[in-house]
């Protein structure tokens, strides 16, 4: 059987890192409960694109500076 493929640009690779780290703290704190793992990792990943695009509307990058 074929691995799956699977390739991150840049920015959802630090995307995907925040989330992880949000899901451990969420995990580590007991609010993850069995079978609910799915749910908590959707809400993770929504709140670090959250915080990612937070970010991006707040700061101006050096390539944006005009």
């Amino acid at each position: 059987m074929p691995k799956p493929v699977l390739t991150l640009q840049h920015s959802e690779t630090a995307v995907f890192r925040a989330a992880a780290t949000i899901y451990s703290a969420y995990i580590t704190t007991g609010r993850v409960k069995e079978g609910s793992e799915k749910e908590w990792m959707k809400r993770c990943l929504d709140e670090a694109l959250w915080m990612a695009q937070t970010a991006d509307d707040m700061i101006q990058s050096d390539n944006e500076m005009g």
